[in-house]
């Protein structure tokens, strides 16, 4: 409990926290940790590298199970996102992860309601290939 209370100071109200598991079991040193606002994965022991993605951001969300992951009770969440760093973010071996995968769309929801974003707000055409003049209109729109 003290460990959710401390990666709560540091990162915001946790949702969920959960672990990478090879063959049923978490003893990987990636972890998954998913806030209200953001999903953060910290990879590493001694030299910790930490990505992020904001939930506002993610415009997809797959499960795959394979038999192995299946039997042990695991399986692999992929999310989409608009994200410049990470736009493909795979949650790899999660316990649970139909439940896991409910709690981050109830989580994208709420913060896509609080930022008035949806998904046709995020795809759209990408200005600076279509704009020669750089007014910030599509040249066939001018």
């Amino acid at each position: 409990m003290a460990n959710i209370e401390k990666l709560s100071r540091e990162y915001g109200k946790v949702i969920w926290t959960g672990k990478k598991c090879i063959l049923g079991m978490p003893i990987s040193f990636t972890r998954y940790i998913l806030t209200d606002t953001r999903l953060i994965t910290r990879v590493g022991l001694l030299n910790l590298k930490e990505d992020e993605v904001e939930l506002y951001r993610v415009f997809d969300k797959a499960v795959s199970l394979s038999l192995g992951q299946r039997i042990v009770g695991c399986g692999t969440i992929k999310l989409l996102s608009k994200d410049s760093d990470a736009p493909v973010k795979e949650l790899k071996s999660v316990k649970k992860p139909r439940e896991i995968k409910r709690l981050i769309d109830e989580a994208i929801h709420v913060q896509r309601d609080k930022y008035l974003v949806r998904g046709r707000d995020m795809v759209g055409v990408d200005v600076s290939e279509t704009d020669s003049d750089g007014n910030g209109i599509p040249d066939d729109l001018e």
